[in-house]
């Protein structure tokens, strides 16, 4: 910002940003990213996700569980 300039890092993993690449990898790693539960949904859009859920009577289980199944 301005005239500050941040610190180069370099990272080995990923795609590097703009790579026509991307998209694809991306595609095929979260192909399978579906929920378990209709108390659960998980939104993708461009390069990110998120799952959405329904926690009843403070029971946080099954919401849970697909953030689990997501990591996995």
């Amino acid at each position: 910002m301005g005239r500050q300039v941040s610190a180069s890092l370099t990272l080995n993993t990923g795609a590097p940003q703009g790579c026509v690449l991307s998209p694809l990898l991306y595609s095929m790693y979260t192909y399978d990213c579906v929920a378990t539960t209709n108390s659960t949904t998980i939104i993708e859009f461009a390069d990110d996700t998120v799952v959405v859920g329904l926690i009843s009577d403070n029971n946080e289980t099954v919401y849970l569980e697909d953030i689990r199944n997501l990591e996995n």
